[in-house]
């Protein structure tokens, strides 16, 4: 083997020298190149709609969650009772609760005194740093899906929304709503506001709706999508249409589902749940059609949808989610019946 000479080696000592000096450079390049973000331009532009007096409606766009719209899709919602204010829901992050809560400040002089949420998908409770000084309630089962889920949620977010989360951690709720899930649901006095409180299932395993009795406002969470596709990660299509049926007989006057526009008169209110029945009869009957006849998932996704459906908020990615979440369990029990 040749020995190398003493100025090759001087060469490579040099190359290596340059090569090390570059690499402890590029930290500190990256570092100081790095665009400051400028958070007064996250501003969701909330606003409180007045539903009856003292019940409060803020309205999400209807769609899926992009950085176009912040991720704000939810319809959140407040109530004044008097002795303070109940908040339903506080949105996807950190910022959108903290917007609520200056929303509310600036419309009502009450404090607020009671954060309920009413299921346990992300833009229900990541807004919570913005109560974090205030009670927080769930039921016992969406209190332990939000402490077995939200990690996921907030890095699914992040990577749906960007900048709009930055900030956001998990506020987990920290106390059990009263028993909604007796028979009748239960009644819930808050200063001079009766509430009902009634827990169904179906989009989730527990599926909170909240009832003014006064005004006879529901808010009814994600048992109702209107003019959208629903979202089914949990769901479970049989005890949802059953808990549609059971909704539906409580005669609501005014109807705020988490996503879609607000139904404001009692012939809205059945037409909204109507319109969430129809999809889930048809996706069911469908499914089990395709899967009796052995269709693959890309097929099904390649199968005609009533133009009804393929009209409504978030079709192109949500129902593509509907078949990922829910053809597998038809196809399960094709198989199981062999």
């Amino acid at each position: 083997m040749t020995k190398p000479s003493s100025s090759a080696i001087w060469l490579q000592t040099l190359v290596l020298a340059v090569g090390l000096a570059l690499l402890a450079a590029v930290p500190a390049l990256v570092f100081a190149e790095a665009p400051k973000v400028d958070l007064a331009r996250f501003d969701h532009g909330l606003s409180a709609r007045a539903l009856a007096d003292g019940v409060y409606v803020v309205e999400g766009a209807n769609d899926d969650f992009t950085v176009a719209n912040g991720c704000n899709i939810i319809n959140t919602g407040f109530i004044t009772t008097g002795s303070g204010v109940v908040v339903v829901n506080t949105g996807t992050s950190r910022r959108y609760g903290e917007q609520l809560r200056a929303l509310i400040a600036r419309t009502t002089g009450e404090p607020v005194v009671q954060v309920l949420h009413l299921n346990l998908h992300p833009d229900y409770f990541l807004g919570n740093q913005g109560f974090a000084d205030v009670p927080r309630s769930a039921t016992p089962t969406t209190r332990a899906g939000i402490a077995r889920e939200a990690a996921s949620y907030e890095t699914n977010l992040y990577r749906l929304c960007g900048d709009w989360m930055l900030g956001t951690e998990t506020v987990a709720p920290d106390r059990d709503t009263p028993a909604a899930h007796a028979p009748g649901g239960s009644v819930w006095q808050v200063g001079s506001r009766t509430f009902e409180l009634r827990e169904f299932s179906g989009h989730t395993a527990s599926d909170l709706v909240l009832i003014d009795r006064t005004s006879g406002v529901g808010f009814v969470g994600g048992l109702v999508f209107v003019q959208r596709i629903p979202t089914t990660p949990h769901a479970e299509v049989g005890p949802w249409l059953k808990s549609l049926d059971a909704l539906e007989a409580l005669n609501l006057r005014t109807l705020v589902p988490s996503h879609g526009p607000v139904q404001t008169t009692p012939e809205a209110a059945r037409d909204g749940i109507a319109q969430t029945r129809r999809y889930l009869q048809w996706l069911d009957q469908q499914f089990g059609d395709w899967a009796r006849q052995g269709l693959e998932m890309n097929e099904v996704l390649r199968a005609p949808v009533p133009a009804e459906f393929r009209g409504w908020a978030a079709f192109r990615t949500e129902y593509t989610r509907n078949v990922a979440h829910l053809y597998p369990v038809y196809e399960q029990r094709v198989l199981g019946a062999r």
